[in-house]
């Protein structure tokens, strides 16, 4: 009788710690969702820095903010207290946790090229930087001639700051031989420069100690990528032509290639269809930024002007050719790019590989870069990187720069 008992007892603690088991396992499946207003993200980077950005809600997702610039983002996935944020035409992918409400913690993961960069996301707080509201003891409104990683000779490139102050807040950008740094955004507090952009393809942050002719400071991109820069106030400096810097190498008479779309289609620029057209060839990649500006400046330009006709070559980092095509469509079906986007390259990135594809080239310097072909077939002008929406007059005198030259190629 007392074994029985005591088997009986045994029975009912089990059963009663496997009840309050699953009360637990319940509990933690609570389901949460973003609250409605403004989120910070600050990215871990390099040194204990932290890299932020701001998000706020909207009926369809996110509105990832950069100074002026808004980015919509409508891919998003709750699951319990998982989120994944997706980016609309990137690779790249936001995934957290839920610690509460207010509170997210995690990963920008960037699969293809084993990039992890952890987050955390604080609801309530509108402020990127948090001594935002600091005073500031210099203006570097203007534009600055600058040098990153000025000490090292195979790294050292030169660029060029373009910079608004009101109060303590900075907005503006680094423009360099081979494209610009996006859409900074951040806050001069004292003699500290902090400025930041996040945009789903690249996170960058840029600090610096400043006077009102000089900057000395530090860029990061992500937590993989480090390099000095110094800069000094010059109101007249300008780059290079960005016509001078790629053209056609002695020996070669013509600029062709052949390479598949996504159907596997191979495309090349002697087709029947393309002879006698203007021909705008564009180097670029999915994962570009100021690819994807070029993008949509070179999408409306083409439904407006059919004659002309675009190609677009994409160099991807991507590790399999699924996977680069699947990139390439979803920015076809994101932007409604009515023009061919070939495969190159797909695996790596890497300039020197991409001029192997494309050996009549003296270099692939730059994604993007654009080749203009009349309708004779002889490349007329190269120009290397593109002057986005974060320039200003730059990218107005791009665009009408590029007009007035393809009008002229029309018109021969």
């Amino acid at each position: 009788m007392n074994k029985l008992y005591i088997l009986f007892l045994g029975i009912m603690l089990v059963s009663c710690g496997k009840k309050e088991k699953n009360t637990e396992s319940t509990s933690a499946k609570k389901t949460y969702s973003l609250q409605k207003g403004s989120w910070r993200v600050a990215l871990s980077v390099q040194d204990g820095k932290k890299l932020p950005f701001i998000f706020t809600t909207t009926s369809k997702g996110i509105e990832i903010h950069n100074a002026e610039e808004r980015i919509s983002v409508d891919d998003i996935t709750i699951k319990n207290d998982s989120i994944i944020i997706k980016m609309d035409v990137y690779e790249g992918v936001l995934k957290g946790k839920f610690t509460d409400e207010n509170n997210i913690k995690g990963e920008f993961v960037k699969v293809s090229l084993d990039r992890y960069v952890p987050f955390t996301a604080t609801f309530g707080t509108t402020t990127r930087f948090a001594n935002a509201k600091g005073e500031a003891n210099a203006n570097i409104t203007g534009n600055w001639e600058t040098v990153f990683s000025p000490n090292k000779e195979d790294d050292r490139y030169i660029a060029k700051g373009i910079f608004k102050q009101n109060g303590s807040t900075v907005t503006g950008t680094f423009r360099t031989t081979t494209g610009d740094y996006r859409f900074l955004e951040g806050t001069l507090n004292g003699n500290q420069l902090q400025l930041s952009a996040f945009d789903g393809a690249h996170a960058f942050l840029f600090t610096a100690t400043v006077t009102d002719s000089t900057m000395v400071g530090e860029f990061q991109s992500g937590n993989h990528w480090k390099e000095p820069f110094t800069a000094k106030r010059n109101e007249t400096y300008e780059l290079p032509d960005a016509k001078s810097l790629t053209y056609i190498k002695e020996g070669y008479d013509e600029f062709n290639f052949s390479f598949p779309d996504a159907t596997g289609k191979m495309i090349s620029l002697t087709d029947e269809h393309l002879k006698g057209k203007v021909r705008i060839v564009q180097i670029m990649g999915t994962w570009c930024p100021n690819c994807l500006d070029e993008s949509k400046y070179y999408t409306s330009y083409s439904k407006n002007n059919a004659e002309v006709k675009f190609i677009a070559v994409a160099f991807e980092y991507a590790k399999t050719k699924e996977k680069a095509f699947n990139n390439i469509k979803r920015l076809q079906k994101r932007l409604n790019i009515p023009y061919p986007i070939v495969l190159a390259q797909f695996g790596t990135s890497d300039k020197q590989k991409a001029q192997e594809k494309l050996p009549m080239l003296n270099h692939v310097l730059s994604y993007p870069t654009t080749i203009f072909i009349d309708k004779k077939g002889k490349v007329r002008r190269i120009h290397t990187g593109f002057n986005g929406p974060a320039t200003g007059n730059k990218y107005l005198a791009f665009k009408k720069d590029f007009e007035n030259f393809v009008t002229t190629l029309q018109n021969e």
